[in-house]
Formats: structure tokens, C-alpha cells, sequence
């Protein structure tokens, strides 16, 4: 919310040389995307999970929770069009297609079983982890009132896009002798300085 009242601001106090857009991204996914570590979203980590377990798929909660997300493809196909538009007010480019983490799961699956011989439909185990809110999604009302355009990639055939991708990875890093546990997700919190000059200090 600050970079866009930033961008409000340096467009009224140079609006003849300062020409912005505020898009607001949900979930955005695809190849060339983080897909291990922490920091990946959930469809990486679920191809992930799916493509390299072998007895149960781990999932954080009950799986009920919902959310939306949003093809490469998608976000920048809106992006290009919100900025050759002439709105500056914020517009959301996301999916509206909301899932369970449960359904996910089994989509993941489902597509891992289509890339590898290896992979097989497997019990979810619900564990204790972060779930954040029970149900989020992106509205899209105002942007195909705007520019009569939505993102309409449905998860499955992003999902399908993006396994292969991973599948890449993964075989890269067994190629150089990486040995981590694919089939669990890590609980990675971000780090603050304390004290002014903490960071650099550290690098």
C-alpha cells in the first residue's frame, strides 16, 4: 500500500513525466519460479511433494482451507494489458478459481502420475503447520469491467505446465549429488535487524 500511494503521489507532483499502473498479483505460479526452500508457493510445492513421495503426501492443516492462484502466463498477459490501459487506480490480477488444498493435492497427484512411472496416487497426512486464513481469493469484478479481461488459465492446465519444470529441477540436483527430503515443506520466518547497521555489519 505504500509503493502505491508512492506511485499516486509522484504522479500527481510530475504527472507530466512519471506515467505508473498499480496491479495487485495473487498467487502467481509457473516455471522458473521458487520451488524449493520455504519461500515456493503452494503449487510447487504440492508438483513437488507429488512427484517425489513415495508412501504419504504431507500437508499442512486439515486441507479445507481455499485460495486461488494465478498462471505465469495469466499475470503477465494483465500486466501488459493494465499498463497500456489509462486506469491508475489498482486493479487485482489473480485467478478467481478457488480450490481446497485438498483438491489440489489430489490435481498434483493426478499430473505427477502423467510425468513420471514413479509417482502414484498417495494418502494426504494432515499435520500441524502454517494454514494462514481459511479462504482467500481474487476478485476480479473490476478488472473485466476495466479492460473486459480476466485470467483464465484453469490450475490444472498450469499445474500441468509447471510439473515438467520441476521434474527438470529436481533431476538437475540429484545430477550434481544434492540429497534433500523433496517430500516435506520447511517453515522458513523472516529475520529483522535489531539494530541500524546490523546488516551491514553482516555482509
Amino acid at each position: 500500500l505504500v509503493s502505491e500511494e508512492c506511485c499516486r503521489w509522484y504522479g500527481v507532483d510530475f504527472s507530466d513525466a512519471c506515467q505508473y499502473r498499480i496491479v495487485r498479483f495473487h498467487n502467481i505460479y509457473g516455471p522458473h519460479g521458487t520451488w524449493k526452500g520455504g519461500r515456493e508457493k503452494a503449487p510447487a510445492a504440492f508438483l513437488r511433494k507429488a512427484l517425489m513421495s513415495t508412501e504419504q503426501f504431507e500437508m499442512w492443516g486439515d486441507g479445507k482451507q481455499t485460495r486461488s492462484f494465478c498462471y505465469i502466463d495469466d499475470a503477465v498477459e494483465g500486466l501488459m494489458r493494465v499498463m497500456q490501459s489509462d486506469y491508475k487506480e489498482p486493479l487485482n490480477v489473480g485467478s478467481d478459481e478457488m480450490v481446497t488444498m485438498n483438491g489440489m493435492a489430489e490435481m498434483a497427484m493426478e499430473i505427477a502420475q502423467k510425468n513420471s512411472d514413479k509417482c502414484k496416487k498417495l494418502p494426504i497426512n494432515h499435520i500441524p503447520g502454517p494454514e494462514g486464513v481459511r479462504g482467500r481469493n481474487s476478485n476480479n469484478d473490476l478488472i473485466k469491467q476495466v479492460l473486459g479481461w480476466a485470467p483464465s488459465i484453469k490450475l490444472y492446465d498450469g499445474l500441468s505446465k509447471t510439473c515438467p519444470w520441476i521434474l527438470k529441477q529436481i533431476e538437475k540436483d540429484q545430477e550434481k549429488g544434492t540429497k534433500e527430503d523433496y517430500s516435506s515443506s520447511k517453515v522458513v520466518q523472516t529475520e529483522a535487524a535489531t539494530k541500524i547497521g546490523d546488516l551491514k555489519g553482516a555482509n
